[in-house]
């Protein structure tokens, strides 16, 4: 099975960095243009895009997924996107067999596959994953049968990406160059003590932005109460731009995840639960304040909580406040 496998990568992504002419007329989700693939049924939610084929006993799924920020490596984005869209989609698939990463006009590509059962049917997932101009899009392919990797492999050789924030990312890293004190990690914090360690509640909640010099930003929220079970984490990430002393922010993800507490404390336990969040963009006005960064705008955000004063948010540097750690790290 395995070398079936591999077989199949080496073949597709030779297809996927060939030239090829495109005939039949093509449609296009998100940043992916497509050629439909006829007689397969269509579904479309708020993040994907897939294609279904069920012949007799077998099956297949073509998933094509909406581009997130990239995280400027291909490993990294291939290695996040495996374990965003197949590690917590498909119980017990085996560890990816991956191949080296290749080039795809201005973009870079990795492949890599896995091994599940279900119904005690054996089922290979296929990933393909591309990173470049600051976005990460990824196809997946569920298959029950080897002809169905023919179909795969003609579909994503007659794919084309569009590079519609290649613009707006050179303009932002030149806007950059207006504000670099920007760049970097910024967070603020509430907390409530207990009273000399014995009596009241000890909670706290932080926020932390990090902007990076690609026009790219992060966002990470915690909140922590010993009167609760469960830990909130906010994660959002996207895209910024500055123009003069006034920064935009626009999210293209946001997710809040409820944790339960590894050993009744402050740490990660199991994530519980995981919702999306509505997108909020917001504009800023920026300045600078004994080194901490103040954010002005006319009505406080939920990203960001209660003002710190007045109509503000003032965000510290790195040595002022201690950072969020993620599960995992």
């Amino acid at each position: 099975m395995k070398k079936i496998i591999l077989s199949v990568f080496f073949i597709a992504v030779a297809i996927i960095v060939s030239q090829v002419e495109v005939l039949a007329q093509k449609e296009t989700y998100d940043i992916i243009s497509y050629k439909p693939l006829k007689g397969w049924t269509k579904e479309t939610n708020d993040d994907a895009m897939m294609f279904t084929k069920i012949d007799g006993g077998s099956w297949c799924q073509i998933i094509l997924y909406k581009n997130i920020v990239s995280k400027e490596n291909i490993n990294d984005d291939f290695d996040n996107e495996w374990k965003t869209l197949v590690s917590k989609n498909y119980q017990g698939i085996s560890t990816p067999e991956k191949e080296n990463p290749k080039t795809y006009k201005d973009w870079k590509v990795m492949s890599g596959s896995g091994v599940w059962k279900l119904n005690n049917k054996y089922v290979t997932t296929i990933l393909n994953t591309y990173s470049g101009t600051g976005c990460c899009v990824s196809i997946v392919c569920n298959a029950t049968a080897k002809t169905y990797f023919s179909i795969f492999q003609n579909f994503i050789a007659d794919i084309e990406l569009n590079n519609v924030k290649k613009e707006a990312l050179s303009d932002t890293t030149q806007n950059q160059n207006a504000s670099p004190a920007l760049i970097g990690s910024w967070g603020k914090s509430n907390s409530v003590s207990q009273i000399n360690n014995r009596f009241g509640t000890y909670s706290y909640n932080k926020q932390q932005y990090t902007f990076n010099a690609n026009g790219t930003y992060t966002f990470l929220g915690k909140n922590y109460s010993e009167d609760y079970a469960e830990t909130i984490l906010i994660k959002e990430s996207g895209f910024y731009t500055v123009n003069g002393d006034m920064v935009k922010v626009v999210p293209k993800t946001s997710v809040t995840e409820s944790w339960s507490k590894k050993n009744g404390g402050d740490n990660w336990g199991q994530l519980k639960s995981s919702q999306k969040r509505q997108l909020e963009n917001a504009t800023y006005q920026v300045k600078m304040e004994d080194k901490n960064l103040i954010l002005s705008i006319s009505n406080e955000t939920t990203r960001d909580g209660r003002f710190s004063n007045g109509n503000y948010y003032s965000y510290g540097p790195p040595e002022t406040f201690t950072a969020i750690k993620l599960p995992g790290q």
